[in-house]
């Protein structure tokens, strides 16, 4: 039997909280029994909730936490950034997963560059890798591995708002989530990626104005 895993995010752009990487394998003739699965960013949060219920009965999986400092950590080594960051965390589920394909949805615009990457991390070297954009899209495995990323992203994020209060969504573009960064950057530094422009722009020694300001 020929087992396939999918791979893929979510939270790669936040400003706020983790970044979830999850891996779905399941044998291929197998695939159909993942259900509807599709791009989780076009499913209703109810949809995804019993989609990534209905996936783990049916399928392995592995689901990663990345949280902020971790993030911070890679961009400002000058060795890593974040799509290296992300090539490592797949590579640690291909290789705990074992899966004959491995198709990632591919975060870097060149996709060649990103395969050798995450080639030389995966341990065994007979792995079939596919790396493309869009994947989540094409591929079901794909589609499933981005409902658990998403539902688990959610799941952090609601467990921060409990605590922290309402941070909304978590990404710079969203105006409650600009208004949290603005308000409490330096009363719950952990939540942050300090390392993003966003969190720069008002994290900044007291006295010295932002064009935020103006």
């Amino acid at each position: 039997m020929v087992k396939v895993l999918g791979i893929d995010e979510a939270g790669r752009g936040a400003v706020l909280g983790a970044l979830v990487i999850a891996g779905v394998m399941i044998n291929k003739q197998d695939v159909e029994k993942l259900g509807k699965v599709r791009d989780s960013k076009t499913l209703w949060q109810k949809q995804r909730v019993k989609l990534d219920k209905d996936i783990k009965k049916v399928a392995e999986y592995v689901i990663l936490v990345v949280e902020p400092e971790i993030i911070d950590a890679a961009v400002w080594s000058g060795e890593l950034n974040l799509n290296w960051l992300e090539a490592h965390k797949q590579a640690e589920i291909i290789n705990k997963l074992k899966p004959d394909i491995a198709i990632i949805d591919c975060p870097s615009i060149n996709e060649k560059s990103y395969k050798e990457f995450l080639q030389n991390l995966v341990k065994n070297k007979k792995i079939e890798l596919i790396v493309e954009h869009k994947a989540d899209v094409t591929y079901k495995v794909c589609s499933a591995a981005s409902i658990l990323a998403k539902v688990k992203r959610e799941q952090e994020m609601d467990a921060i708002k409990k605590k922290y209060g309402d941070t909304g969504p978590g990404y710079p573009s969203h105006k409650i989530t600009q208004k949290f960064v603005k308000e409490n950057w330096d009363k719950y530094p952990e939540i942050f990626r300090k390392s993003w422009s966003t969190y720069k722009r008002y994290a900044r020694p007291e006295g010295q104005k932002s064009i935020v300001d103006y």
